[in-house]
């Protein structure tokens, strides 16, 4: 299906919509909508609550008085949860088990204050123009209410919708959304189209092990976390990826590089188009920890400056 990357709500299927967000760089992330008779379930909230109002507006209008009674957090970045308190205390939130941890490593009360921080003349630009646009003060976090392990069914007024956790490997858990009757899947940040992909957790065995799950859906329509509509080629693209910063990953620590040199040194190939390609920092990071497990984990700060550089010297 050919869908115009355009802000706002799309439909894809039958009572199925995303929502989408150019140009999908830091912070600007997908979502989506599944009605079925007299209720409906969302895909994930945006990253503050002015954009989450306008999706939640734009929502209604297309669900015509049927109300979202179910929500669905993908993961725990909070471009994809932190408008949760903007939902009725009467919707049930889902999400895997290990999805809520991982929402207070970097809160939006830490976000407010890093803005407002002197990071030093590489990072304080490439943070504030990366993370200037959204409101991070005004948000209460609100956590899941009904977690899962491995895999849940939901009934969306007589429509069966999978949730599975495919994770860890964006993050410590990745939920996908299918639903099967419309072809759709909804993929979370297991999917960066047209954008560099970011592993935060690994490993990358289980990130490709995830793209085989999702083809194995055979969906017609596949909505990323971020980026354009795509289809099963689009889940090919990230796979092919992941293969190939790994096998380099592999080959620059053969070689004795740190992972510092591995991620600026590095020939990103037929990659190099996408967008944010300073990304592979964090992912060699990762990389060079599931290769050698006893490497040193970087904190996230310090990882953020590697990129800032990466992407003054290189992009």
């Amino acid at each position: 299906m050919r869908v115009a990357y355009e802000r706002g709500l799309h439909r894809i299927a039958d009572d199925v919509w995303a929502w989408l967000s150019p140009d999908g760089s830091w912070g600007w992330s997908n979502a989506g909508l599944v009605a079925g008779q007299g209720e409906a379930l969302l895909v994930d909230t945006l990253y503050d609550l002015r954009l989450t109002r306008e999706l939640l507006t734009a929502a209604e209008s297309a669900l015509g008085g049927r109300p979202i009674t179910t929500a669905v957090n993908t993961h725990a970045n909070g471009d994809h949860c932190f408008g949760n308190e903007l939902l009725g205390a009467d919707v049930r939130i889902h999400a895997a088990r290990e999805t809520v941890p991982g929402m207070h490593e970097i809160s939006p009360q830490a976000m407010a204050a890093l803005l407002k921080t002197d990071l030093g003349p590489v990072l304080t630009p490439y943070f504030r123009k990366s993370f200037g646009p959204f409101a991070f003060d005004e948000i209460t976090l609100r956590e899941p209410d009904v977690l899962f392990d491995g895999s849940h069914t939901l009934d969306v007024g007589g429509r069966t919708v999978h949730l599975l956790d495919l994770g860890p490997a964006h993050t410590d858990a990745d939920t996908v959304v299918h639903v099967p009757d419309a072809g759709v899947v909804f993929a979370g940040d297991l999917l960066f189209i047209d954008g560099t992909p970011i592993m935060w957790a690994g490993p990358s065995s289980n990130w490709l092990a995830a793209c085989d799950r999702m083809l194995a859906m055979d969906a017609d329509v596949v909505v990323p976390g971020h980026g354009p509509i795509t289809d099963q080629d689009g889940i090919r693209a990230v796979r092919g990826y992941f293969e190939y910063v790994h096998d380099q990953a592999k080959t620059a620590l053969a070689q004795g590089k740190t992972w510092s040199e591995a991620a600026f040194d590095i020939d990103l190939g037929p990659y190099a188009g996408l967008a944010n390609p300073e990304r592979i920092v964090i992912t060699m990071h990762a990389l060079y920890r599931e290769l050698d497990p006893a490497h040193p984990e970087v904190d996230v700060t310090t990882i953020f400056a590697f990129m800032a550089e990466w992407a003054a010297k290189r992009a």
